[in-house]
């Protein structure tokens, strides 16, 4: 297994879901945070563990630069997993520059959790979802749906609906002979919510969030995981 991090930026975000970038700003009154997705290679298949926030530099789109820097191609990606449908997590899918929309990923199968959809579709006016990317995506690209509480993508990967953040938001925990990965997304996006066991409550569920972390930390310590953070200013990897 590689683990390779994309990061778009450090960002403030406000009561609207605004996200400016740290550096575009000479003081910043809301939510501090990262934004990076996470490519990873297993044995068969080029995975990202979700998509950013589909920023720009010099035109085009963060997530392909940081790409290329790597070495590989927009084609190069077979597989997406969605852990749930907020913009910051899913616009990274889209070039939305000019009249002209195309996916950044035309070649890859989109694991998208169906229940997780049901709900961002009924809070129309919830700006943490970007209706339009999210339809953009659901229409034009590969979509597997999901609809289990638990299962696997392949023989390295699993799933599991966890719900806390959102309803149906879903983690993955990736194995190979040596080493094991998980990912929380936005039920554990920084190394600090395992520091205070807190029931946030920007959560949907957010005591539910916080049990299931005591119970990540316990097992990432008997089984030695990398924790892929997502939204950390500081590490986007914590070794156990």
């Amino acid at each position: 297994m590689k683990i390779h991090v994309l990061k778009d930026g450090d960002f403030c975000v406000d009561k609207n879901k605004v996200f400016t970038p740290l550096e575009e700003l000479t003081s910043a009154t809301g939510l501090k945070m990262a934004v990076q997705p996470f490519l990873i290679e297993v044995e068969d298949h080029v995975v990202l563990l979700d998509a950013g926030l589909g920023r720009y530099h010099k035109g085009s789109p963060v997530i392909l630069n940081n790409l290329l820097v790597l070495g590989f191609n927009p084609s190069c990606i077979t597989t997406i997993l969605l852990s749930h449908l907020h913009k910051d997590h899913i616009a990274g899918l889209v070039n939305t520059q000019g009249n002209e929309w195309f996916l950044n990923f035309p070649d890859a199968k989109i694991y998208m959790q169906k229940r997780e959809y049901l709900f961002a579709k009924s809070k129309t006016n919830n700006p943490s979802f970007d209706f339009d990317i999210l339809d953009f995506i659901t229409e034009n690209g590969t979509i597997v749906w999901m609809d289990e509480d638990k299962g696997v993508i392949c023989s390295e990967i699993s799933f599991e609906v966890t719900g806390g953040h959102t309803p149906f938001h879903q983690v993955f925990l990736i194995r190979d002979k040596e080493s094991i990965a998980f990912y929380g997304a936005d039920n554990l996006p920084t190394a600090g919510y395992l520091k205070y066991p807190i029931a946030f409550k920007s959560d949907f569920d957010g005591k539910k969030a916080m049990e299931q972390r005591t119970e990540w930390e316990k097992l990432a310590k008997a089984e030695h995981w990398k924790v892929l953070l997502y939204h950390d200013m500081k590490r986007a990897i914590l070794q156990f």
